[in-house]
């Protein structure tokens, strides 16, 4: 099924459905604020124009959540029928996969390939895997004395906000929604503005397939207008937010100065793979420079520095250069396409801008421009860069997002555990070694939420993900997401 090969993508554009407004209480509405103009960065295109969310329209999705919450037809339901609603939502959304990932890929420039094959396949698997979770949560029953009998239960936390990123944009809403929804939340998303139209459709799959009216709200919108609503709403329970820290933190002060709801907050990195003297080099810096340029480089876990012993940087650059001459973008609707167009203008510039001022700061191009790639025109396309670097240059510092690799030099083990954790960011980090001792105790100094060892992006619904330091805080995915959107409360009973 998840297949992209054989397909006319670009003829069946024509077909696809886009909505025009918010999906409040399982129906689209009229949105009052300023309107969401969008653009394909595939070629320049203009997409069907969203009338985005107001405040008051905030207001509505988070009422309409919280009747659905407190009218209970599906908080209340037995854990096993929630699961089982959400294995339906899953099965809804395997059935229309094509249209939603073709959606992604006209949105964010994302190659079909990927939007279908590994983003959908990973929403489909989010909503079955907390569909089957969700009748086995088990609550606590404290050893008293005979004359007592005390409980420890998990409750939903009740009206959740997400506020999910462009870059994996449904990936993003499902492992944030579904946990939510397995312990009996209802939610309020707002999606990127790029990418809106198809959390839209995603909405009103999932009404389709079984979700009751408001318990799952979509309000696209301007970050500063729909997100700060959500963020200062004193009827939002808990909000969880993936994005930048500049933004994350200012969730922070929203709850402050509201009701003081919980913030999740998942901030971005800056990833450090970390290749030990007895590692296989080749496969070390190939595996990293396709985790840097994977997506466009658009991901907070992209591996955006190599650090390899100073003796083999050059043998390094080399390689790396090598990934990076034949990671040329292509058109996003082309089946075999393996990196697509970014996700703006503004973005790409922004990236552009970091290998243009490397030269400035001391680094050295080794591969790769400034220059936009032109590709379908009126896109926004860029070739992948390999840039030799120290830690304090500005490309080894900050979060580029974009396929910009840093390579770095160490002189021992100390020196590269602390170039790996000297960023503001501790998300993610990869190792690279045989010597299992060594593994063990530089996996552990490495100030990262995951630590991927001799490979790179890989695990499953079962382990969670989220990082530490300046990358933020709790964990989506696995069952400790489901902590987030859920009350303790104990119950103490006097039998005496």
């Amino acid at each position: 099924m998840f297949s992209a090969q054989g397909e006319d993508w670009v003829g069946r554009i024509d077909a696809l459905t886009f909505h025009d407004g918010p999906f409040v209480d399982g129906r689209i509405v009229l949105g009052h604020g300023d309107p969401l103009t969008l653009t394909a960065p595939r070629d320049g295109r203009a997409l069907p124009v969203i009338a985005a969310a107001s405040p008051d329209d905030v207001d509505a999705a988070v009422r309409s959540a919280r009747r659905a919450f407190d009218e209970g037809e599906f908080s209340r339901l037995a854990p096993r029928e929630r699961g089982r609603v959400l294995r339906d939502v899953a099965e809804a959304v395997h059935a229309r996969a094509d249209q939603l990932a073709l959606l992604i890929a006209l949105e964010m420039g994302k190659p079909i390939r990927e939007a279908l094959e590994t983003e959908m396949r990973a929403v489909v698997n989010c909503f079955r895997w907390y569909g089957e979770a969700a009748d086995k949560l088990i609550d606590e029953s404290p050893v008293t004395g005979d004359d007592s009998l005390a409980l420890v239960t998990r409750e939903p936390a009740g009206v959740v906000a997400a506020v999910v990123p462009w870059n994996f944009p449904l990936t993003m809403t499902a492992w944030k929604v579904a946990p939510a929804l397995a312990a009996g939340n209802s939610v309020v998303v707002k999606p990127a503005e790029h990418t809106s139209h198809s959390a839209l459709l995603l909405a009103e799959i999932a009404a389709h397939a079984g979700l009751p009216a408001g318990v799952f709200n979509v309000v696209p919108g301007h970050g500063a207008v729909a997100g700060r609503a959500l963020g200062e709403h004193p009827d939002v329970d808990v909000l969880t937010f993936t994005g930048s820290p500049e933004v994350g933190r200012r969730f922070l002060g929203y709850s402050a100065a509201s009701n003081g709801k919980r913030v999740w907050l998942e901030l971005g990195g800056k990833t450090a793979s970390l290749v030990l003297p007895d590692a296989d080099l080749d496969k070390a810096v190939r595996a990293t420079a396709d985790g840097c340029f994977y997506n466009q480089g658009q991901m907070c876990t992209s591996s955006s520095r190599l650090l390899v012993p100073r003796a083999r940087r050059d043998e390094a650059l080399e390689i790396a250069a090598a990934v990076a001459a034949d990671s040329e973008p292509a058109d996003p609707l082309d089946p075999a396409t393996g990196m697509g167009a970014i996700v703006s203008d503004r973005q790409l510039e922004r990236i552009a801008g970091f290998v243009r001022r490397a030269p400035d700061d001391g680094a050295r191009v080794v591969a790769g421009s400034a220059a936009r790639r032109e590709v379908i025109p009126g896109g926004s396309y860029f070739a992948p860069a390999v840039i030799a670097a120290d830690p304090s240059h500005e490309v080894a510092r900050e979060e580029i997002f974009g396929p910009v690799l840093s390579v770095i030099a160490y002189d021992d083990l100390d020196d590269a555990l602390r170039i790996a954790n000297g960023t503001e960011y501790g998300l993610a980090a990869a190792l690279w070694s045989d010597d299992l001792k060594a593994v063990h105790r530089v996996s552990r100094r490495l100030r990262a939420g995951v630590v991927w060892v001799n490979c790179f992006e890989e695990g499953d619904m079962t382990i969670p993900f989220g990082g530490v330091k300046g990358s933020g805080y709790g964990r989506d995915k696995s069952l400790h997401a489901i902590d987030k959107f859920t009350d303790l409360k104990t119950t103490w009973i006097d039998l005496s």
